[in-house]
């Protein structure tokens, strides 16, 4: 059964939760917290949110964040994927 469609935020604020898959770490080290911040910085201008707050932990990483210019999805995809890429060459899961 497919998941229920993400509903429009009126306010443009959202809850986001991401964890690794299969609840895998998404964070060994300090400097993989460090890069996921900056990875979160460096979008803002480009695409227009606003964190209000984050919460790193080992396995899983939530944000409130509002968005403006740009969609979440589009957001996201860009954050998430700027840092798995980074993630996977450090850790040479690359294949």
């Amino acid at each position: 059964m497919p998941r229920k469609a993400r509903e429009k935020s009126e306010s443009g604020i959202y809850h986001i939760m991401m964890r690794g898959i299969n609840r895998q770490s998404i964070f060994e080290d300090e400097e993989d917290y460090e890069k996921f911040i900056e990875t979160l910085e460096r979008y803002i201008d480009q695409c227009g949110y606003k964190i209000f707050s984050y919460c790193l932990m080992g396995n899983n990483v939530h944000l409130l964040i509002k968005v403006d210019q740009e969609p979440l999805e589009q957001i996201m995809r860009r954050i998430c994927g700027s840092y798995v890429y980074w993630y996977n060459w450090k850790y040479q899961r690359m294949p």
